[in-house]
């Protein structure tokens, strides 16, 4: 996880998924899934008491068409214990790796260090050949994660405000913090911080990443541009730019002394809005129409609701409505 935006929940499916809602025939975004609010440790926490520099989890690429899991095991097992692994593995029962590319997650990290020692790096990639039945010594792309990849502070004299914070989906795994700060400064400017999301326990980036302005134009600008082309090297994406939601969000109706302190379960993303409230307090008029959209919990219960433009708007037995 990024140490500056804890507590991200978000799944890849999710992330992939840009889902929305038809209106008029034009499409209205969703905000970001609710986080917990950001804290100031430092960009390079991740694994810094154990000296760790790299994620357990390592990309190999252009793997032998004929290549087994056995023989994949075989072929890295000099560096440490591991386990292979590739997407939807469990369900498809395949022991080929479909795309020729897997994963390998190592027990220890210092095996990764030592497989990156024994590779051959040619224009920034590093290699190692690997042998099948039918090909030998193939070169494959062995792609590790360095932790300290995970977070860039472009402007280290501004506070992180989430308020000011936009939570970018889709985000290409090779990406690092420092070149997602890169693209969006350079498209909106005033950027003072970039992340990427890191899942807990193997540190390895979940394609997610957040992205802090230094001023609400910025913030403005990403968010109402809803997406953005991530351009660098290898990489040519079109990723999708939401507002960052907390957890914790005071309603700013009334800034909790009317609700007993309890947190805002609304907010509007409206780029003439943006703010959250208790629905105790009662939802304020806009000039659109009714959207809104629940994140379901896995027991079936509403987690969060979030209302995009809207009337009048209230809310009976945990349903949205337009009155």
């Amino acid at each position: 996880k990024s140490p500056f935006f804890p507590g991200l929940e978000e799944q890849a499916a999710l992330l992939e998924d840009p889902a929305s809602h038809l209106v008029d025939g034009q499409v209205l975004p969703q905000p970001a899934p609710p986080l917990s609010s950001p804290s100031r440790s430092s960009p390079h926490s991740q694994g810094s008491e154990t000296g760790e520099r790299y994620s357990r989890k390592v990309f190999v690429g252009g793997l032998p068409p004929d290549i087994d899991e056995d023989e994949i095991t075989a072929s890295f097992r000099r560096f440490g214990p591991l386990v292979v692994d590739w997407p939807h593995k469990a369900e498809s029962k395949s022991y080929f790796p479909p795309k020729g590319y897997a994963f390998l997650l190592f027990q220890d990290e210092g095996s990764v260090q030592q497989l990156i020692d024994a590779c051959i790096q040619d224009d920034d990639k590093l290699y190692l050949c690997v042998s099948s039945p039918t090909i030998k010594d193939k070169p494959v792309q062995i792609r590790p994660w360095r932790l300290s990849d995970a977070d860039f502070v472009l402007d280290a004299s501004m506070p992180l405000d989430p308020r000011k914070t936009v939570f970018v989906g889709g985000v290409p795994r090779p990406l690092k913090a420092v070149e997602l700060a890169m693209i969006m400064d350079r498209l909106y400017g005033g950027v003072c911080y970039a992340g990427i999301d890191t899942d807990p326990e193997l540190k390895y980036p979940k394609g997610a990443g957040r992205v802090a302005f230094s001023n609400q134009q910025s913030y403005i600008a990403a968010i109402s541009a809803r997406f953005v082309q991530l351009q660098h090297g290898d990489i040519d994406k079109r990723v999708e730019v939401k507002p960052y939601v907390l957890d914790d969000q005071m309603c700013d109706e009334c800034q909790g002394q009317r609700c007993g302190g309890k947190f805002a379960p609304f907010f509007c993303a409206n780029v003439t809005c943006l703010q959250a409230w208790k629905d105790t307090i009662g939802l304020k008029l806009a000039s659109e129409i009714t959207i809104s959209w629940s994140k379901q919990s896995p027991n079936g219960s509403v987690k969060r609701k979030y209302v995009l433009k809207f009337q009048l708007l209230k809310a009976t037995n945990g349903i949205i409505t337009s009155q």
